[in-house]
């Protein structure tokens, strides 16, 4: 018989822990002594006032920008530390949107997509062709799509297409960072149903950088505030409406969000 219980935070699995990270870039620290969690199977958005450190914080956890201090273990091992064996097969369990795409102007999508398979695995052109056509369509994409170059897609497009390369090796853990910037406000929206739609369908945990209020306020079930180069704080939203911080007060409480939540109803 399942229980209809919801599991309380301290029950569910913590694939991501962070604890007192410290990062600076000479005299300049960034974060300092920041504490966060993240659970399996759930999309958590992380925000915070524009040079906060928000970018800064997703590319330490993926040791593209090194610690000064603190540790981050992912899937329970300490990435930074680990042998380069434990280190590749964690790499195959990530997926990173970044937030202007980056794909590679002068490969198609399909090679694009195919970059991961390349790196990680052993495979035929063959299958890799197949496996890449399959993430095209999991992300809405045409297959016209998949001989195209970046320059030739809109930025709907090139959102969609860098979503699938970071899915080309089934991960278990997504990072998207701001996936809605430079998106009109419809395809911002639809953008944000495929993140939720995927997270369901493909049990995926999802660490999103983001300061899309619509985002945060649709599909995201826990929310991390960055403030003063820590978590200020973490929860569900109602959580941020009864914080008492003037920033975190102005962003879920103001005029923006206001409308928001008079339009959702």
């Amino acid at each position: 018989m399942t229980s209809n219980v919801a599991p309380t935070a301290d029950s569910r699995e913590i694939l991501i822990k962070i604890r007192d990270l410290t990062v600076g870039f000479g005299d300049h620290v960034v974060l300092e002594n920041l504490d966060l969690d993240i659970y399996r199977g759930e999309l958590l958005g992380f925000v915070g006032a524009s040079g906060s450190g928000k970018s800064v914080l997703m590319r330490s956890v993926l040791d593209l920008n090194k610690k000064q201090n603190g540790s981050i273990e992912i899937l329970g091992v300490e990435y930074a530390n680990s042998e380069p064996e434990v280190r590749q097969i964690i790499d195959q369990e990530l997926g990173v949107l970044f937030q202007h795409g980056a794909l590679f102007s002068s490969l198609t999508v399909l090679e694009n997509i195919q970059m991961p398979m390349r790196e990680y695995l052993d495979l035929d052109i063959r299958l890799m062709n197949e496996l890449a056509m399959l993430k095209l369509d999991l992300v809405g994409l045409s297959q016209d799509a998949a001989v195209k170059y970046p320059s030739e897609l809109s930025g709907g497009m090139i959102k969609r297409a860098a979503l699938a390369r970071a899915l080309a090796l089934d991960p278990q853990i997504l990072f998207l960072d701001e996936p809605t910037s430079g998106l009109d406000p419809i395809g911002a929206s639809e953008f944000d149903e495929l993140i939720s739609k995927l997270r369901e369908t493909l049990g995926l945990t999802v660490f999103m950088v983001t300061h899309d209020l619509d985002s945060l306020f649709s599909v995201c079930d826990r929310i991390a505030v960055l403030g003063n180069r820590r978590v200020l704080v973490e929860g569900p939203l109602q959580t941020m409406l009864e914080f008492e911080d003037d920033w975190v007060h102005s962003y879920f409480r103001g005029k923006r969000a206001r409308s928001i939540v008079v339009n959702r109803h």
